[in-house]
Formats: C-alpha cells, sequence, structure tokens
C-alpha cells in the first residue's frame, strides 16, 4: 500500500482533469476502514478533485444523492451492506455513474459478480495508490464525464498558468512567482470558485501542520494579491472565517 507521502508525485506530470464546465470532478470514497479512506481522498483531493466518503452503505447511497458524484470508489465489504446493494440503489438513480470496486478478494466469481452488478472495474487490496488513481481517471475519461487540459495549461478568466514551464500570465502580462507562490497559486486554480480553508491549504500547498501558524496562508495569500491582483479586478477573495476563493474577475461597469 502507497504512503501518504507518495501522493505529490502521482499527479506530479499528469495531465489535469475537470468536469466540462470546468469544476472539479466529484468522487465518492466508500470504504470502512477510516485511515483508507482518509488515505484515498486525500490522493483524489491532490488530483484537484471535490472528495467525499463514506463508512457504511447507507452512508454512502445518501451522500452520491447528496453530491451527484462523478465517480465512486466502492468498497464491497460493507458493514451493514454489500458494495453490490450499494451499486443497485446507486444505480436506480444515477445509472452513468461510473464505479471502482475495492475487494479483498481477487476469486474469479468475486470480480465477475461485481462487474455483472454493474461495476465498471475493480482493485484488489492491497493496492497502490497510483494505480488507483490511474484506473480512476480511466474510467472517467471513458464515460465522458471530462475536459481534458493535455497542454498542462490551467486557464481561469484571464489569468493562465502552464504547470510544465512554470510560466504564469494575467491578461498576456508576465507574473513571477516563487516556487511556493506557485504551488499556491496551482492549488487555487485547480479549485476555481471553490472556497478553500486553511487548513487544506496547508495540507496541499505545504504538506505538514505548521501547527498554529495558519497565518503563512495569510501570508503567502497577500504576495499572491500583490502579484495576480494589483491594479486589476480582484480574483483572489476572502471569505472570513471560511477561507479562500480564486475565480475569474467580474468586469468593471464601464467594460460592460
Amino acid at each position: 500500500m502507497s504512503t501518504p507521502t507518495t501522493v505529490r508525485s502521482i499527479s506530479a506530470a499528469r495531465e489535469h482533469l475537470t468536469r466540462p464546465d470546468g469544476s472539479p470532478i466529484r468522487a465518492l470514497v466508500v470504504d470502512d476502514e477510516p485511515s483508507l479512506g482518509d488515505l484515498l481522498a486525500t490522493a483524489l483531493r491532490y488530483e484537484g478533485w471535490q472528495v467525499e466518503t463514506a463508512l457504511t452503505g447507507h452512508a454512502a447511497i445518501k451522500a452520491a444523492k447528496a453530491m451527484a458524484p462523478d465517480v465512486i470508489l466502492l468498497d464491497v465489504m460493507l458493514p451493514d451492506m454489500s458494495g453490490l446493494e450499494v451499486l443497485r440503489r446507486v444505480r436506480a438513480t444515477r445509472s452513468d455513474v461510473p464505479v471502482l470496486f475495492l475487494t479483498a478478494r481477487d476469486a474469479v466469481e468475486d470480480r465477475i459478480a461485481g462487474l455483472t452488478a454493474g461495476g465498471d472495474d475493480y482493485v484488489t487490496k492491497p493496492f497502490s495508490l497510483e494505480e488507483v488513481v490511474a484506473r480512476l481517471r480511466a474510467l472517467l475519461r471513458r464515460s465522458g464525464a471530462t475536459a481534458v487540459h493535455e497542454d498542462a495549461r490551467l486557464v481561469v478568466g484571464d489569468l493562465t498558468m502552464d504547470e510544465d514551464s512554470h510560466e504564469v500570465t494575467r491578461d498576456g502580462t508576465d507574473i513571477h512567482l516563487t516556487a511556493t507562490e506557485f504551488e499556491l497559486l496551482r492549488y487555487l486554480m485547480r479549485n476555481p470558485r471553490r472556497v478553500l480553508s486553511k487548513a487544506q491549504i496547508l495540507d496541499r500547498v505545504w504538506q505538514y501542520d505548521f501547527g498554529g501558524q495558519a497565518n503563512i496562508v495569510e501570508l503567502y495569500i497577500s504576495y499572491l494579491r500583490r502579484k495576480i491582483d494589483a491594479g486589476r479586478t480582484p480574483m483572489i477573495h476572502t471569505l472570513r472565517g471560511v477561507g479562500y476563493q480564486l475565480k475569474a474577475a467580474e468586469p468593471r461597469p464601464d467594460e460592460r
């Protein structure tokens, strides 16, 4: 099994997947082992996806109705019902959502049962995080639920980032960022319009706990604002007590 320290390397050289409207992929992770579910969720969130987790079948069905996931990662063995039953109930209302089964069983009949029930693919425990993420991405492509940015460019309004060359421009003007500023902006741009908490930003950008020094996020947000928003319509917004949001700038009244 991969460890949390491998999460950054998994998505380092991949094209960025989003939904066709540019919003984050929605993934539901269902596993009754909290540590495993958290590990899988961390890997998918680093991909820029919106992730919900569930520990039981009933919780999974409720979450699927609430979030309308683009893909589901589903353990076959759950404490209250089988993953096959969860799939049956979810598919009653979401017939098109792709499902990747997690199973501790590798017998042929168990694999056939999962696929016959409507599962799209499966992985057998123990597995690598990289394998799970790769299979989920393949399912999303086949389902047509994604837009793929193969040129490694992120675009939000007039702000553009080339993840390969590390070049950033706004309205055609070059913006020079430090390595940390670049990682922070990349996380914001991979989650446009999504409100990200300080804790989420610390976890994704710095990858460890600053232990009460969450003002490091405020400091780097201020650095970015000076470079991204100075003299322009703001793109980086603060929602007090909640977090930060990056969204395309609204045109000024005299520009409409």
